[in-house]
């Protein structure tokens, strides 16, 4: 007799979506039963997040469930995970951590690590059990955004980085230093990295994913002073500088700010007008910023720096600075005579 069983189903949206889902946005969820070895599928409305059991009673072949939103305007289908249920398939959980705490989807720098843990229950340790009660393979795929946000990449194009099997109950951590997302500049890739855990093929059920999960992965902010070039010497009124920003991290604080003397390290210096930008999205962003009467700060005669910073969950990096001179005090040298 075939042993059936229902399951209950858990769905938490926005984990893995590669556009945020916000209050304001005109979405709608469904999750998507698909019966093996039939392929039958059968779909059910669901709320942003919550429980309930599965449609359908799983048979000994197990079901795949997909969970999708929708979009009305325009109208847009995203898969956001999918898991696969069996009677008696393991379960699997990937979870990613970096320094950023950004809930939406697990991200980082190009330049910063990132943990991976793999949780694994249910394998057998019976040595007549089934190979798919008993190991899963661990994949690790890589794919570069290129020069975009990555909003719309096909996943089937992802590059297999590498493929492993675990054969054992429990929690594995791999931590990573930075990045193997290709790309010359290692600064500047952006992209992604996913790790998926899948059952083994056998005569019941066929290679399913248990879970996956990715990390986005930016690049390292950069920036370009103009109008203004170290040793230049200010004696009129201070000139207009353009700060061309590129890149700036999806959760960061970016301004200028000047100090006299040479250029140091965490110098806590004055704001120079006009020049901060507070960027608190999901992608990076390029921005122009034009400084110009910003004489107020830069009063006294002598050296001075002008620097710009940025505030991202990793900490604060310098992006660039120029050092000059003002000189707006005019001394004369004369002498006085008189004829009696």
């Amino acid at each position: 007799m075939k042993s059936i069983f229902q399951t209950t189903i858990a769905f938490a949206l926005g984990a893995i979506l590669t556009a945020p889902v916000t209050a304001d946005d005109d979405y709608t969820f469904f999750i998507r039963q698909i019966q093996m070895p039939e392929a039958l599928e059968w779909d059910v409305s669901v709320d942003q997040e919550g429980s309930q059991q599965s449609p359908l009673a799983i048979n000994p072949h197990g079901a795949r469930f997909e969970l999708w939103t929708v979009k009305s305007d325009p109208l847009t289908s995203y898969l956001l995970d999918t898991t696969y249920v069996n009677s008696y398939i393991p379960v699997a959980e990937v979870s990613i951590t970096s320094e950023d705490p950004y809930e939406v989807i697990p991200r980082t720098r190009a330049d910063r690590p990132f943990t991976v843990n793999i949780t694994v229950n249910g394998l057998s340790s019976d040595p007549d059990a089934p190979e798919a009660a008993k190991e899963v393979k661990l994949l690790r795929h890589v794919q570069s955004y290129g020069s975009t946000n990555g909003t719309n990449i096909n996943r089937n194009q992802a590059t297999l980085l590498s493929q492993g099997a675990i054969n054992s109950n429990g929690t594995q951590t791999l931590s990573y230093n930075v990045t193997s997302i290709p790309g010359g500049d290692r600064t500047k890739v952006r992209g992604e990295e996913r790790f998926s855990v899948y059952s083994l093929e056998d005569y019941q059920a066929p290679e399913s994913q248990l879970d996956s999960l990715f990390i986005q992965v930016w690049p390292v902010a950069s920036t370009e002073i103009e109008g203004l070039e170290s040793g230049d010497t200010i004696k009129g009124n201070a000139p207009q500088v353009s700060i061309e920003l590129e890149d700036l991290y999806p959760d960061s604080y970016t301004f200028a700010q000047v100090y006299r003397g040479g250029p140091q390290l965490g110098a806590n210096g004055t704001l120079v007008p006009g020049s901060a930008l507070l960027v608190d999205g999901s992608v990076p962003r390029d921005e122009d910023l034009i400084v110009k009467d910003w004489d107020n700060v830069i009063r006294e005669d002598g050296e001075w720096v002008l620097e710009v910073l940025t505030v991202t969950p990793f900490g604060t990096d310098r992006l660039d600075y120029v050092t000059f001179t003002v000189q707006r005090t005019i001394k004369m040298n004369g002498s006085v005579t008189s004829i009696e």
